[in-house]
């Protein structure tokens, strides 16, 4: 149950980011090619919390690999999100999506 709720939120965030969730047939990308896959990521974002998460350096195309990856980008939104409590990232998504209080629920279970 938590982790479809966080599904959902990070669903959420990706649709309004984005108009869509999950694989997507081709890359999308947004603000003139700065952000990429469905989550809107930017290239340095992803390098930044993946060495965070994971420890592991990735490269500018490695980066840009894993946002275009719904799978692997949701994992990495739910980290940020979640774990972090950093749901700013995505300021009007998040907050369209509730992000906010479904920390708050989600921590009080």
């Amino acid at each position: 149950m938590i982790e479809e709720r966080k599904d959902e939120v990070v669903r959420q965030i990706a649709i309004c980011e984005s108009g869509g969730y999950g694989p997507s047939d081709r890359p999308v990308y947004g603000g003139r090619g700065q952000y990429l896959g469905r989550l809107q990521f930017a290239t340095r974002t992803v390098m930044t919390y993946v060495q965070r998460r994971d420890g592991i350096a990735l490269n500018p195309r490695e980066a840009a690999e894993l946002a275009h990856d719904y799978d692997r980008a949701a994992a990495l939104a739910k980290y940020m999100i979640f774990d972090l409590e950093e749901p700013w990232h995505w300021p009007n998504c998040a907050k369209k999506a509730h992000a906010q209080s479904e920390i708050a629920a989600l921590k009080a279970l």
